[in-house]
C-alpha cells in the first residue's frame, strides 16, 4: 500500500498551517502564564455593564427605543466595547517582539510564508475577543438582560468577527508604523473611550447633540453595536431600519456591509506596509 503523495500546492499550504499553529500556540502559552490579561479584559467590561445597569434601571419609559430596559440596550454597546478593545490591543504583542528582538529573529529563521505571523496574531486576538464577548453575554442574561436565538447568536457572531478583523489590522498596522510601545499604548487610549462615547453604545442618536449625533451615525463601533442590539430584539431581519441617522435610514444588511468593507480596506491599506516590514 502506497502512502499518498503531497502535491505541489498542498505542502506549502501544510507548512504554513503548521508555522501559524506554532506561534498561535505561543502566543496562547504567553497569555496562560499572565492570565491578567484575559481577566482585566472581562472585568472592565462587567463592571460598565452592572454599574450602568444599575444606575440608569430607573430611567422613565419611552426613554429608549422600543421601551427596552437600558441594561438590554448597554448590553449590546458593552460586546462590541469588549471585542472592540481586545482587537485594539492586537498590535501590542508584535511590538514587544519587535523591541525585544524576537521578531528579527522569526525573519531570519527558515519560515515557508512570514504571513504566519501576523495570521498568528489574527487567530490569538479573535480567539480571545469572541471568549471576552460570549462570557459578557453570558453575564448579561444572567442580570437578566436576554439572550438571542440561535440566528441571533450567529448574526452577533459574524458582526463581531468583521469587527474584530477590521480593528486587529489597524493595530496590527500601527505596531508596525510607530516607533514603540509607548506610542501605540498612547494611540489606543487616545481612541478607545472617545470611540464608545461617540457611538450608540450607551445612548441613541436622538439622545445626542446633532454635532454628536453626525460622529455617532460615522462610527464603525455604531455599525456594529446595531445588528447585535437587533439580534437581541426578537425576530430577526436585516432589511428593517435599524438607525435613523441624519444622512438617511441604515437597515442590518448596510451596517454588515460597511463592516465587510471596512475590514476589506484596512487589509489592503496595511498590506504594503507588513509586506515591506516582513520582507
Amino acid at each position: 500500500m502506497t502512502s499518498p503523495v503531497a502535491t505541489p500546492t498542498s505542502a506549502p499550504m501544510a507548512e504554513l498551517v503548521q508555522e501559524t499553529m506554532a506561534l498561535t500556540r505561543r502566543l496562547f502559552l504567553q497569555l496562560q502564564r499572565r492570565p491578567s490579561t484575559l481577566v482585566a479584559g472581562v472585568l472592565q467590561p462587567l463592571i460598565w455593564l452592572v454599574l450602568f445597569g444599575a444606575l440608569f434601571s430607573r430611567a422613565p419609559e419611552g426613554l429608549l427605543p422600543g421601551g427596552i430596559s437600558y441594561g438590554r440596550f448597554l448590553g449590546a454597546g458593552v460586546i462590541v466595547f469588549t471585542a472592540f478593545s481586545a482587537a485594539l490591543n492586537a498590535g501590542l504583542p508584535v511590538m514587544f517582539d519587535r523591541e525585544f528582538g524576537f521578531l528579527n529573529r522569526l525573519l531570519v529563521a527558515p519560515l515557508r510564508s512570514r504571513s504566519s505571523i501576523v495570521l498568528a496574531s489574527v487567530i490569538y486576538i479573535t480567539t480571545l475577543s469572541l471568549i471576552q464577548s460570549l462570557a459578557i453575554m453570558a453575564t448579561a442574561a444572567l442580570l437578566g438582560y436576554g439572550w438571542p436565538g440561535m440566528a441571533g447568536l450567529g448574526l452577533v457572531l459574524i458582526t463581531l468577527l468583521l469587527l474584530v478583523f477590521a480593528v486587529t489590522a489597524l493595530s496590527l498596522g500601527l505596531a508596525f508604523a510607530l516607533p514603540g510601545h509607548i506610542e501605540l499604548i498612547a494611540v489606543i487610549f487616545v481612541f478607545n473611550l472617545p470611540l464608545l462615547f461617540a457611538s450608540t453604545a450607551l445612548a441613541p442618536l436622538s439622545f445626542m447633540p446633532p454635532w454628536l449625533g453626525w460622529l455617532a451615525a460615522l462610527n464603525p463601533l455604531t455599525f456594529a453595536i446595531e445588528p447585535i442590539r437587533a439580534a437581541y430584539a426578537g425576530p430577526l431581519d436585516l432589511s428593517v431600519v435599524l438607525l435613523d441617522a441624519p444622512y438617511g435610514p441604515v437597515s442590518g444588511y448596510v451596517c454588515l456591509l460597511v463592516l465587510m468593507l471596512l475590514t476589506v480596506g484596512l487589509f489592503l491599506l496595511i498590506r504594503p506596509l507588513l509586506n515591506r516590514k516582513l520582507s
